[in-house]
């Protein structure tokens, strides 16, 4: 059975301020909605389901994350995700300029959790804390060509 990677869909607290910030480093909208209903409710389980969505696409069209801020029910603050805890756990996107990005992430209030690693002489790379607490990892392949 063939299969494909359709999206990543992650709950968000404010939805234009994470599209600011994903869209600022290269991801472009493809499209926004506002959805409820029974279908929803029964595709996602969850009664009275009401959320604002955006669809965001990385350049290359490979890659889509969906995010959503609900409306209804009332969304759930937890603590933020450790790079060590069970569960999902980062969005990584590649990047060609590590530095730049870094610059544009500290515009949103996001910076790396501790540093800026190289990993074998092949990946520059950082986890930062994104909005609503996502955590992003950016990597710039040093070895390009």
């Amino acid at each position: 059975m063939p299969i494909k990677l359709e999206n990543v869909a992650i709950a968000v607290r404010d939805l234009e301020a994470t599209i600011a910030f994903f869209t600022d480093l290269g991801l472009s909208v493809m499209g926004r909605d506002t959805v409820s209903g029974e279908w929803t409710d029964t595709a996602v389980g969850l009664d009275g389901n009401h959320a604002k969505i955006a669809m965001l696409q990385t350049p290359d069209g490979n890659g889509r994350l969906e995010l959503f801020e609900y409306i209804h029910p009332d969304a759930i603050e937890t603590e933020p995700t450790l790079p060590n805890e069970i569960g999902m756990h980062r969005v990584a996107f590649s990047v060609d300029d590590l530095d730049a990005a870094l610059e544009i992430a500290a515009r949103h209030g996001c910076t790396p959790l501790r540093g800026v690693g190289t990993y074998e002489d092949i990946y520059r790379l950082t986890y930062l804390r994104g909005p609503s607490g996502i955590i992003v990892m950016l990597a710039e392949e040093l070895q390009k060509g």
